[in-house]
Formats: structure tokens, C-alpha cells, sequence
């Protein structure tokens, strides 16, 4: 009696399982993980805008010596950067800053600006600086955290590897926006795990934290007096005198 029914057990659990429906095919991940590197962006980023500190960084750009630019982000929210050679064609040294009362250029000492400390106010604090005007070095440490923060914003974020001399997570962002006006330039973004931007590589150059960060002061100080009788520094050279509008030798 058992022999025949040994037999057919097996027969009948392979007709069984041959029935069964086939396994659905894995789910792609691909859109879950450019999900998961934009969250990952965003959430750094975000930290980066309650990060406060005071930071060196290296800042270099093709076929100009490395300079170092001072960053200051006050528990305030006010902030300032001094960037050499911010103005006048790289002959005069600036520093932009955002307070309370407005935003400002300040003209430093230096070859282009010979007189001592004085600022100028450009507009309110939220105000973007005339392209004429504006070093660009301080967006990345500043207002393009908000674009950066922002998942709606019609950006392209993946991982990629630190350049030279950088530290920590970096990204690869791009803009997916046929406007010519992208709202960050296209580059490398890098920070801590607590928020602090170790490097950004764009095409206006290359920024690497230099060393540790400070602690933030209260509030940051204008590098000067405000003053009203002064135009802003322009980012580009002022053009060469022409010789044949000079008087001639011995002319009265």
C-alpha cells in the first residue's frame, strides 16, 4: 500500500510547485538611491547653515597663486569673507559681509586701495550682489546652502570622489535647468559629518579648508566705517590710461 502512494508524493508536490507564480523581478533601485544621495546632500548641507564658525580656506584658480580666504559665520547669522584679491583685477583685497543692517563691500589695504579700511553698502542682507561687484568665493559658504538645502531645486546630485587636499563627503552637483542662470555652478561640494564645508571645486576655482574651524563670535564687525562717498571696488581691472590722453612732455 505505501508503494504506490512513495511514488506519486513527489509527482504531486512538482506539479504543485510548478504552478506557483513566478517571483516578481527586483524592484529598481536607482531612483530610490539619487533619493537617498540628494537626502544625504540636503541634511549636510542644512547642518552647514547652522554650522557657526570662523574658517580658512585655500582658494586657488588656474594660473593664480593660492590664496587664503577668512570666513566668518556668526551666531548672529550675520557672516563675512576677506578674500585677496577680490577686486580691481586681483590688485586690491575685499571683504563682503551680511549683517543686520545690510550687505557691504569692504576695500582693505592693499595695492589697489591704498587708504586705510572703509565699506560701502550695497543693499538689504538678502540682496544678491551685482556680478560687476562680486568675488563669488563666499557663495558656496553662504546663500547657495539654501539652494543646496532645497529638494525642489532642479539639481542633479551624486556621490563623488574629494579632490586633492579635501576632506570628508563630497558630491557631484549639476543643474537640470535649461535656464542659462543655474542656481549654483556646477561643481563638487564637500562637508563634514558635522556640516563644515571641507572643499568646493566649480569652475570659478577651488576652495580647501585649511585647518580645524574656530569657534563663531557673537556677531561679525564691519572692517571698516561705512562710508557714502565711495564707489564699490568692480571685480575687473580698471583699464590702462592711454598715453596719448596725457598731456605731452612740457606742455603747460
Amino acid at each position: 500500500m505505501l508503494g504506490p502512494l512513495a511514488l506519486a508524493l513527489p509527482a504531486l508536490l512538482a506539479a504543485c510547485t510548478s504552478e506557483q507564480p513566478p517571483a516578481p523581478p527586483p524592484a529598481d533601485p536607482g531612483p530610490v538611491t539619487v533619493d537617498a544621495v540628494r537626502d544625504e546632500l540636503a541634511a549636510l548641507t542644512a547642518a552647514a547653515q547652522d554650522r557657526h564658525l570662523v574658517a580658512q580656506y585655500v582658494y586657488g584658480q588656474a594660473g593664480q597663486p593660492d590664496r587664503t580666504i577668512v570666513f566668518t559665520s556668526a551666531n548672529d547669522g550675520s557672516w563675512r569673507v576677506d578674500v585677496p584679491g577680490g577686486a580691481l583685477g586681483g590688485t586690491a583685497d575685499v571683504s563682503m559681509a551680511a549683517t543686520a543692517d545690510g550687505l557691504f563691500q569692504c576695500a582693505l589695504p592693499s595695492a589697489g586701495h591704498t587708504g586705510s579700511a572703509s565699506c560701502v553698502r550695497l543693499g538689504e542682507r538678502d540682496d544678491a550682489i551685482p556680478r560687476r561687484l562680486d568675488p563669488r568665493v563666499q557663495h558656496p559658504l553662504t546663500d547657495w546652502l539654501n539652494v543646496l538645502t532645497d529638494r525642489r531645486a532642479p539639481l542633479a546630485v551624486a556621490p563623488a570622489a574629494a579632490p586633492e587636499g579635501v576632506t570628508g563627503t563630497c558630491y557631484s552637483v549639476d543643474s537640470t535647468s535649461a535656464s542659462l542662470n543655474a542656481p549654483v555652478d556646477v561643481g563638487i561640494y564637500c562637508y563634514d559629518r558635522d556640516g563644515t564645508p571641507t572643499g568646493v571645486r566649480t569652475g570659478s576655482g577651488t576652495l580647501r579648508l585649511a585647518a580645524p574651524p574656530g569657534p563663531a563670535p557673537a556677531t561679525v564687525q564691519l572692517a571698516g566705517p561705512v562710508v557714502v562717498d565711495r564707489e564699490p571696488l568692480e571685480t575687473a581691472a580698471p583699464p590702462t590710461p592711454d598715453p596719448t590722453d596725457s598731456p605731452s612732455a612740457g606742455t603747460p
